[in-house]
This record gives C-alpha cells, structure tokens and sequence, in this order.
C-alpha cells in the first residue's frame, strides 16, 4: 500500500553510487533506499540539456520517482525592474528543463522585502509572477510555480505572502516547516495546535484539493532571533516532528515531504518511519 506522501530528498541523496552518478543515479539510488519523490537541487543554477532532461525522466518513469525542482537561489520577485528579467530567466529556465526533465513542481524563494512593508511589496511581486504563468502556459508548459515559506523574517514568504501569491492559478505554496518554526526566531510554530492552525488557514485559502498536494520540506533547523541560520540533523533539532506528523495526519494531507537535512536519505528514511507510524498506515 502506497503512503499519503511521497519521501524523499532535495538533492541527490548523499551516498549516491558514482556510476551512473549525476541525477539519473540518484533517481535509482533514491528508489533502491524505498524513497520515491526527488528534487533536483539547480540552486546555484540550470545547467543541463535536453538529452540529459530526458534520461532523468525516463529514470522517473521506470522508478516511479516524483520529481520536482529548487530553483536557483537568485530568484527575488522584489528586485528592481533592471535586474528583475535576468532573474526571472532563473525561474523561467527551471520550469522549460523541470518540464523536460519530468518535473511537475518548481519550488522557489520568492525574495527579500528590501525593508518595505509586505503588502507593497506583493503589489510588485503579484503581477511579475502572474506574468511566469502566463508565459508557461502560452508554452504549453504545465508545472506549478511554488514560492517557498522563508526562515527569516526579512525576507518574502510568510504564509500569509505566499497564500496571496496563491491566489494566481498556477501558483501553490511549498510549505518548510523548518522555516515556519525559525522565521519569528522565538520557537513559535512548534505545536501541534498551531500547526493544524496553519493547516486549517491553507485549506481556507486554497480548498480541499491542495490538502492532498502538499509538497514540503523538511529538515532541522538551527535559529536565532532573526530566524533561519543552518538546516541540522532531525537529532540536534527543537522542531517537534511527531507533531507536526500528528496535525498532517489529522488535517487529512497528503503529497510530498523532500528532506534538506544534511543527512538527506538518512533523515528522509527517518521522517518515512516517523509517518509510518504516526499514522498507521
């Protein structure tokens, strides 16, 4: 029997065998270890072709590995309007080869508030990102734009900015649960109520059907008052993960939980095992 959600990691897992190496190993190896969702990490950049894009889906298709994509990090929605096209070429390279390669998600972060309040700074981001859509689908291109929840406080993406930015057809939240619990830097967003809290707001905002296409992250995170400093191991870290497992299993989610850990596969098999057996299935 299939889970709720698919495990896996962002990245090729760790121990990857170096032949065939490269992500089409890491398609196989992820399967091998029992984990069946991956996302291809093109943070520092998109770097591949179209022959390499179609064997990783082949790779997919033959493991019944999900597949997703990290955009480069350089992606900010906020930048000004004569950096902004280069950087939109960043979001927009991801999802022409995410596609190619398989990918039906494009997880990115959406930016900075360059200190501005965030409602003024959605007024700009909004139509920017509405224009990516517009783009894709013109393509004939499908995948789900997914601005990140961040963990710092300055920068854009609190649930309440990228719900708003939901609000685009084409456009869904990724959900780091690491990041919720660091952003605010005071260990909030560690509970089982105020998880099923945020769960309860990202139903009312984006209807039944989202609940059972969560895609989330997950791993440790290390913090201090102006939120996110390093992602750690699921044992050095404060966050609650059999709650947060109990308020999914309750809130009825399902989808996709990829694990940043630096122990990727280590950590991802621990949060499979975690599900296991918070919710029975």
């Amino acid at each position: 029997m299939s889970l709720s959600f698919r495990f896996g990691t962002v990245g090729s897992p760790l121990a990857t065998p170096p032949r065939p190496g490269g992500t089409v190993g890491g398609v196989h190896y992820a399967a091998s270890l029992g984990l069946d969702a991956l996302e291809l990490a093109w943070v520092q950049g998109v770097r591949v072709g179209e022959a390499a894009c179609a064997a990783i889906r082949a790779a997919a298709e033959e493991r019944n590995v999900a597949l997703s994509v990290h955009a480069p990090y350089y992606i900010n929605l906020n930048a000004e309007d004569e950096k902004w096209p280069r950087l939109r070429r960043y979001l927009m390279d991801a999802a022409h080869y995410g596609h190619l390669a398989g990918a039906t998600d494009i997880v990115f972060h959406p930016g900075t508030y360059f200190g501005r309040p965030a409602q003024q700074v959605l007024e700009r981001v909004l139509p920017r990102l509405q224009a990516c859509v517009d783009e894709l689908r013109a393509a004939g291109n499908p995948v789900l734009l997914r601005p990140e929840t961040s963990g710092k406080a300055a920068m854009l993406g609190s649930l309440a900015d990228v719900l708003e930015m939901a609000k685009i057809p084409g456009v869904v939240p990724c959900l780091d649960f690491a990041h919720l619990h660091a952003r605010l830097g005071d260990g909030s967003m560690n509970t089982y109520e105020e998880w099923m809290d945020a769960l309860a707001v990202y139903r009312q905002a984006l209807g039944e059907e989202a609940m059972h296409s969560l895609h989330i992250h997950l791993s440790g995170i290390e913090y201090g008052p102006k939120g996110e400093k390093n992602h750690i191991v699921m044992e050095e870290a404060d966050l609650n993960f059999r709650d947060l497992m109990r308020a999914l299993r309750d809130s009825g989610a399902s989808g996709r939980i990829l694990c940043e850990s630096p122990v990727l596969e280590e950590d991802a098999l621990k949060f499979q095992a975690l599900w296991r057996e918070v919710s029975g299935e």
